[in-house]
């Protein structure tokens, strides 16, 4: 069936009321978007710190209606909630009924990362391959597909480990896509850390489609109660990193291998000199505009 779509564009700040006074009017699902998206404003948020909920300065709320929502309606309910909305800050438009997963999953084609670690979409079926380890992901709303270079870098990373037999901690884990290629190269079992308990759902799910969800444990931040492990990985953001950095030290064993990213280039020097305390063996790769930092725990 089709739908009424209203695009709304509204200040950080104003974003919770507008949300709400859609919700109220019968909005059956909201979405928010970086207003400037597409622009040379465009800002980036890929994974959240752990405990943040970042938004972006201006943002496009979409609301999805029913198709016959009377449209003056709406407008006039709207503007009776929110007296301050200008009436150029709707934008209606119909929108078609369609396979939105499907029409999602046609853009999501498999990757390879390092020497033998390809990422597939559940719906593709890999070739046989004796020398391919393979991860079929479903991301879903959670972040962490292998096409940022974030995770990218993370990927190529623990294709080059030795991690047979061993334990791994994968903290901000998204889709779960790190702790399951792990656990794919060889990895005894992980541990998958997130802030958001939705990410933690998708990290369940996705596990269970690489028939590993035995072996992969998962926690919010607060929740986590672990051995340290012998192999750490993060791909967050560069201030929670540099905040989390004892954190990080405390849970990796001696001598472990560990790699974080989430960094812009020019954000990589402090956090080479506050990993320096713990960690030792530092440097730095880059993907595009993005860094990752690895070394080994002291």
């Amino acid at each position: 069936m089709p739908w009424l779509e209203l695009s709304l564009t509204v200040r950080a700040e104003q974003q919770p009321r507008v949300e709400e006074a859609l919700d109220d009017l019968g909005a059956l699902s909201i979405t928010l978007q970086d207003a400037d998206a597409e622009t040379p404003d465009e800002q980036a948020i890929f994974e959240p710190g752990v405990g943040e909920l970042p938004l972006w300065p201006t943002i496009t709320l979409n609301a999805l209606f029913d198709a016959d929502t009377d449209r003056r309606g709406l407008s006039e309910a709207l503007s009776e909630l929110l007296p301050w909305l200008e009436p150029d800050q709707m934008l209606y438009r119909d929108v078609a009924d369609e396979d939105w997963e499907r029409a999602w999953m046609d853009q999501f084609k498999p990757m390879a990362f390092g020497r033998r670690l390809w990422i597939y979409p559940w719906n593709i079926e890999p070739p046989e391959d004796d020398n391919s380890v393979v991860v079929r992901l479903d991301p879903g709303l959670a972040f962490g597909s292998g096409t940022h270079p974030t995770t990218a870098l993370c990927l190529e990373w623990l294709d080059g480990q030795e991690l047979a037999g061993k334990t791994l901690i994968d903290y901000g884990c998204g889709s779960g896509i790190l702790a399951i290629a792990a656990l794919k190269l060889g990895a005894a079992s992980t541990i998958g850390v997130d802030n958001d308990p939705q990410a933690l759902t998708a990290s369940a799910d996705n596990a269970e489609r690489n028939e590993v969800a035995d072996r992969l444990a998962l926690f919010l931040p607060d929740d986590l109660d672990a051995e340290p492990a012998e192999v750490f990985i993060a791909n967050i953001l560069a201030g929670p990193l540099g905040e989390l950095a004892p954190t990080f030290a405390a849970a990796a064993k001696s001598g472990a291998p560990f790699a974080i990213s989430g960094i812009l280039k020019g954000q990589e020097d402090e956090l080479l000199h506050r990993y320096a305390e713990w960690f030792e063996d530092l440097r730095v790769d880059t993907r595009e505009d993005w860094v990752r930092i690895s070394g080994r725990r002291r």
